[in-house]
């Protein structure tokens, strides 16, 4: 006989799922499902929809199942190095979300429903295939950090503009050509490309971007 067909996908038990569990040292329950080699979220993880963070990070997750809208008390949800092509439209339920990690997937672009998550403060999206934003990420008017590097951006997304408490925003490694948002100065290195606050830069740190600034300009340099 021939060999058996693959191993079937690896699946965890309602108990395996429950031992997963621990507490934060602030006292918040935390489900760590990182690293189990998952392909696929398991439905028992509906039991345990109370919890306070969830992490399926470093798995085989292509897709995340619509039962996700029923863990609203979460506020961090941590799905960064999985195989993620696209997001939920429920992923709008989840409104208690401060912290979202989308790091290193394979999403080419996100639904609007992102925008509904107005308690937000840090959303991570870096290496990924990403060319625009959702307009309505606008309205993530509590976002503080935005990580979108390693894309495919060639300009700044309009709508960060509106995001009036943005403090840091990382766009390295994007086909970007140099531009500006209002009210904010590029922090410029050889291969980065930052935004900051001008509120948030020393007088030093002011006038070195001004100078850098009015240099690239006078030599037609652009990021590449």
């Amino acid at each position: 006989m021939g060999k058996k067909a693959d191993r079937k996908a690896k699946t965890l038990t309602l108990r395996a799922v429950q031992d997963c569990v621990d507490m934060t040292l602030d006292g918040r329950r935390r489900l760590d499902l990182s690293l189990k080699g998952i392909t696929a979220v398991p439905k028992c993880v509906q039991k345990l929809f109370d919890m306070d963070e969830l992490d399926l990070s470093r798995n085989l997750l292509r897709k995340i199942p619509d039962f996700i809208k029923h863990f609203v008390s979460i506020t961090v949800l941590d799905l960064h190095s999985n195989y993620l092509e696209e997001l939920p439209v429920s992923i709008g339920h989840l409104q208690a979300l401060k912290a979202l990690n989308l790091c290193n997937n394979r999403l080419t672009s996100l639904p609007s429903e992102l925008g509904l998550l107005t308690n937000l403060h840090i959303l991570y999206l870096g290496l990924n295939q990403l060319t625009a934003l959702p307009g309505t990420i606008g309205n993530l008017k509590e976002l503080q950090q935005l990580g979108l590097s390693d894309n495919l951006f060639t300009c700044v997304p309009s709508c960060l503009g509106k995001l009036k408490k943005l403090e840091r925003l990382n766009l390295d490694r994007n086909p970007l050509l140099t531009q500006q948002m209002p009210g904010h100065k590029m922090a410029v290195a050889a291969d980065s490309f930052y935004m900051v606050k001008e509120s948030l830069l020393c007088e030093k740190c002011l006038d070195k971007c001004q100078t850098q600034k009015e240099k690239m300009e006078n030599t037609d340099v652009f990021w590449n």
